[in-house]
């Protein structure tokens, strides 16, 4: 079974990652652009940054079979300085005809803060006006909640915005209901110390369907490991699912959403009304 990687940080992880990714038959990964463990200075350290993971890290995953996409964006964690954050948002237009850019992102809230909404207000709207993929990063632990609903009222209240182009990552039990209502994607993030385990995400996806579900193993500065994708395929097999449910989460779901741009190579095996009858 291929699996797709639709949201992993791979300028933090070693090339023995990619090795290991390729051995869990993944065949493609994209990359939200997002902190890089510490506040940049400059605007021009974003471009670099930017620059990284549009031409290098292709190259890098290419060497172990894997295509390598990826979003640009201000991330939410640096968008307290909205000044800052206009500059690095001014030359995102740049790269984003770069063959494997797929859209914006990842875009969103880390504290709810007003300024954090005005950055993530303005870059929505860069996305509408090129018609592009978003992928959206939620708050973590307390402030998800708050910080899911402030986006989402946004969203629906915009009147220019198509749900099915847009993503929620880091999603739980607690924020997917209300996202899938309204008709946008939904994404969860494994970690083996804190959030999702693959054992939550599972008990998620049994309880919710796999309708408009991805599932992550972010890959990132702190405590995390692409291995736990595999961890959760191996939960839902040890559940009694059936495979075609599985591959439909892993790889079918990706190539549902990313496929809506015309630069993502895969495609799903199954239409998408088969595919999500559960």
């Amino acid at each position: 079974m291929k699996v797709i990687e639709p949201h992993i940080h791979m300028i933090a992880r070693t090339t023995q990652d990619y090795e290991r990714m390729l051995r869990m038959h993944t065949v493609a990964c994209c990359e939200p652009a997002f902190w890089s463990g510490y506040d940049r200075t400059t605007p021009q350290a974003f471009h670099d940054y930017f620059t990284h993971i549009s031409e290098f890290e292709p190259k890098r995953a290419a060497q172990y079979l894997i295509q390598h996409y990826c979003y640009m964006a201000m991330n939410p964690k640096e968008a307290e300085d909205v000044e800052f954050s206009r500059e690095v948002i001014a030359f995102i237009p740049e790269f984003l005809d770069k063959p494997t850019v797929l859209g914006i992102g990842e875009i969103g809230l880390n504290l709810n803060t007003k300024n954090e909404m005005i950055i993530f207000a303005e870059q929505v709207e860069l996305a509408v006006q090129r018609k592009l993929l978003v992928w959206i990063h939620t708050p973590h632990l307390k402030d998800k909640l708050k910080g899911t609903k402030m986006m989402l009222e946004y969203l629906k209240g915009h009147g220019g915005v198509d749900p099915e182009k847009i993503c929620f990552d880091h999603c739980e039990e607690h924020t997917v209901k209300m996202l899938r209502d309204a008709g946008f994607w939904t994404s969860m993030t494994i970690y083996p110390v804190t959030k999702n385990s693959p054992a939550r995400v599972v008990d998620t996806l049994e309880v919710y369907g796999i309708d408009h579900m991805m599932v992550d193993a972010s890959g990132d500065w702190g405590p995390s490991d692409p291995g736990t994708l595999h961890d959760a395929i191996v939960e839902m097999r040890r559940r009694g699912h059936e495979d075609e449910h599985i591959e439909t989460v892993f790889y079918n779901n990706p190539c549902y959403f990313l496929g809506q741009c015309e630069k993502f190579k895969f495609r799903s095996t199954r239409p998408r009304d088969a595919a999500w009858r559960v």
